[in-house]
């Protein structure tokens, strides 16, 4: 098991009467265990938790009058996740897939799978199936594109990245999922804490559906997928932003971090990792 301490501070100005939509707290699954949790704000207002979406993502919607808002959250996340070869991880046939896996065969609104499909397919359709596949594609990601803060924006897609050879965590993310998509690879995008990761921020990675299951990806090879905790997924970074307002406010502060317990992570030796 490995035990990983998370956390966020978020500061907002708030000027007038906002709705905020939050995710930001780490959710439970078989091998993610969320415990000694909290969620704070000052100053003090009724807090409603909600879980949305096809994986019923954990979200908290508050209403806050005009006002310096300070929201804080932490936890410990103890992990165990599937560690398998890659070699042992095949594809899955579209035929033998859950019904709930086929939504994420689709294109969504950063990830136009539709329209790079001949690219994906020219690319990558020759190579072996399985986790191999999955990880060339998210290396061509890797060594295409430059990691560059500030050269993207909220409406930026996959099909714009790909021009342009520029973006950040999100961007290198949706690229890879369009092109597994594109491929007929079930893939969708993961928000959540990674241990170590510079500059330290919410992360956006990805899952492939391999094998009968889910496994984690990091395209920007900024974190180690056995140092990933989730806070939730989704078709594309739309279904899981940290925050989401309707009012008028504006963000002063962001601090994430994300520490193993215990002398760090185990050794990488690159494995197979689901956590799902």
């Amino acid at each position: 098991m490995t035990q990983i301490q998370i956390g966020s501070t978020l500061v907002y100005d708030v000027r007038q009467t906002t709705i905020f939509l939050l995710k930001i707290a780490a959710t439970s699954t078989p091998h993610q265990v969320i415990a000694n949790e909290s969620l704070q704000l000052d100053p003090m207002v009724n807090v409603e938790q909600c879980q949305v979406g096809l994986e019923g993502n954990r979200l908290h919607r508050v209403v806050v009058e005009p006002c310096r808002l300070s929201i804080s959250y932490q936890a410990t996340a103890d992990l165990t996740p599937e560690l398998d070869q890659p070699h042992d991880v095949g594809e899955t046939p579209a035929a033998e897939m859950p019904p709930e896996v086929l939504t994420y065969m689709n294109p969504s609104r950063y990830c136009e799978s539709d329209a790079l499909a001949k690219f994906a397919f020219d690319e990558f359709g020759q190579l072996n199936p399985g986790f191999s596949r999955v990880q060339a594609i998210c290396d061509w990601v890797n060594h295409h594109l430059s990691y560059t803060p500030g050269s993207t924006t909220a409406t930026t897609t996959a099909s714009d990245v790909l021009t342009q050879r520029t973006g950040v965590c999100r961007d290198y993310a949706h690229l890879a999922i369009t092109l597994c998509r594109g491929i007929g690879i079930p893939a969708r995008y993961v928000s959540g804490y990674a241990v170590d990761l510079q500059p330290a921020d919410y992360h956006g990675f990805m899952e492939a559906y391999l094998g009968g299951q889910w496994y984690l990806f990091d395209p920007t090879k900024l974190a180690s997928t056995v140092g990933l905790v989730r806070i939730g997924v989704g078709r594309d970074a739309a279904d899981v932003a940290f925050s989401t307002l309707t009012g008028n406010a504006t963000l002063l502060e962001k601090n994430v971090w994300a520490n193993a317990v215990d002398g760090g992570l185990p050794a990488d030796q690159n494995p197979a990792v689901s956590t799902a």
